[in-house]
């Protein structure tokens, strides 16, 4: 099984990389086809169903099979602040046929937390061995099949950290960095019911790169109230985004998702355009009546629209008032005294 793996990994999507060990130094190939990854929310854990095929074998041979990678297809990325629409967006590019969407691939996150390590003591990997890890994944993540215009991987938030490095290191790559402004953040990030869980599993990442970039001492993750830890992690994600925009100018559309739906055939005809897809007018034009826009795209399986959304925003700003005004209060009392972070506001 690993060998017959092994060999169909440079030639096809059909051999997928679920996931790293970087302290055992192994890769766990799995079998997927075609509507495997367009029915896959997230390719996490969750397409680990009992029927998949697959096996672990060592992260060498995975990086020495994937550099004798045939031919690829075009690389772009939907970039994004958490909760604004880019499973929605990945979706509705499905419906074009001519896209293969790769949506959170878990080697992604592994890549994005060695990055953060990479030239300290606690680094798995030295400098060298992190370059050629990013290099075979790139490759990898390029694979299509033969009706693939272009791969666009939809990044989970918490690895778009590394989008500017990841667009330096492919500059044929073009992104689309899907953001709220930071009132409609916090009222959508309050609505869930496992917020709490979100917010503080990703706080330490986001706080510690939030430091980074400012004088100001932060209170400690613990000290936080719920408005304020989601008011920390748009600050964070926002910057990064920033980031983006401001170091690669055209490659990269910063899209407000309101604004999206406020125009959805406008929105995907920009995006397409911008990827450089091949869509006729008639098939942007109908978009904006497509399915996808009425189901929950993270569980298909339940019903969900831009209607829906307005109603659960409109309670959520209802129900969690104090915390959104809360967290609206530590961004304005730090922008006070940070310019930097006043001209995130802007």
């Amino acid at each position: 099984m690993t060998e017959a793996l092994l060999s169909g990994l440079a030639a096809s999507p059909d051999v997928y990389v679920q996931k790293l060990d970087l302290a055992r130094g192994a890769a766990l190939l799995v079998q997927l086809n075609e509507s495997a990854y367009r029915a896959a929310s997230f390719l996490d854990d969750r397409i680990l169903t009992p029927g998949l095929k697959g096996a672990w074998t060592s992260l060498e041979s995975v990086l020495g099979a994937a550099g004798a990678g045939a031919a690829s297809k075009p690389l772009h990325f939907i970039f994004h602040t958490g909760h604004v629409g880019s499973t929605l967006l990945s979706r509705l590019l499905d419906e074009s046929g001519c896209v293969l969407s790769l949506r959170e691939p878990l080697p992604l996150r592994t890549l994005a937390d060695a990055r953060d390590v990479l030239g300290s003591q606690e680094s798995l990997l030295s400098p060298t061995d992190y370059e050629r890890l990013e290099r075979a994944l790139l490759q990898l993540w390029s694979r299509g099949y033969g009706g693939t215009h272009s791969v666009i991987l939809k990044a989970t938030s918490s690895a778009c950290r590394i989008a500017t490095p990841l667009l330096e290191r492919l500059p044929s790559a073009r992104a689309v960095y899907l953001n709220l402004g930071a009132e409609p953040y916090l009222a959508t990030l309050l609505a869930g019911k496992n917020s709490g869980i979100d917010l503080r599993g990703h706080g330490p990442v986001r706080i510690r790169q939030l430091q980074a970039r400012i004088q100001a001492p932060l209170a400690p993750l613990h000290a936080l109230s719920l408005g304020e830890l989601a008011a920390m992690s748009w600050l964070a994600e926002t910057w990064n985004q920033h980031d983006a925009v401001d170091r690669f100018g055209s490659r990269v559309v910063a899209l407000d998702f309101d604004e999206f739906l406020a125009d959805v055939a406008g929105s995907v005809r920009r995006v397409a355009e911008h990827f450089r897809l091949p869509l006729e007018s008639g098939w942007i034009a109908d978009i904006a009546r497509s399915p996808v826009l009425t189901r929950y795209s993270k569980s298909p399986d339940f019903e969900y629209s831009p209607q829906l959304r307005h109603e659960l925003l409109r309670e959520s700003r209802q129900t969690n008032a104090a915390q959104i005004a809360a967290g609206l209060r530590w961004l304005e009392n730090l922008a006070g005294s940070q310019p930097a972070v006043a001209r995130k506001l802007a």
